[in-house]
């Protein structure tokens, strides 16, 4: 079923979506095992094991995301690495504020409330939020305005 939203020059196409999300999965497995890695076995602490699995993990997705799911679009030097790099600052910022305002705000403190609330929520709502920071910001395609909502 094709809709005329799919068929608009502002709109993702499946593969754009798909290409994203398969190089989100590889990068959160980055990070997953990354951090893992460097909080067990490499002794590292929390915080020091978590920003270097992001900036692995964020390099990753910046690599697939270049050489796979925006290959056609042209870009060089490290600016957009650096917007790539802030939009996914925000997406971490997005979960935080889903985990803070859930827990100290709503009150929901059980070990299940924080999951749900960080890492399905604000994972959800920071994905939709990367997705259109990444194509709007640093994979631009030429013709095509950044959003596609509207």
């Amino acid at each position: 079923m094709t809709t005329r939203a799919w068929s608009s020059p502002t709109a993702p196409g499946r593969r754009e979506l798909l290409g994203f999300a398969t190089v989100g999965l590889l990068a959160y497995a980055v990070d997953l095992a990354l951090f893992t890695c460097l909080r067990g076995p490499a002794g590292l602490g929390p915080l020091t094991a978590k920003a270097l699995s992001f900036v692995a993990a964020c390099s990753v997705a910046y690599a697939g995301n270049a050489l796979g799911t925006y290959r056609s679009t042209r870009i060089r030097g490290l600016r957009p690495y650096a917007t790539f790099f802030a939009v996914n600052l925000a997406g971490a910022a997005v979960q935080l504020l889903c985990l803070a305002v859930s827990h100290y705000g709503l009150g929901l403190t059980s070990q299940r409330a924080d999951t749900v609330s960080g890492a399905v929520i604000g994972m959800a709502l920071a994905t939709i939020l990367r997705f259109w920071g990444t194509r709007t910001w640093v994979f631009r395609a030429e013709g095509r305005v950044g959003s596609w909502t509207g």
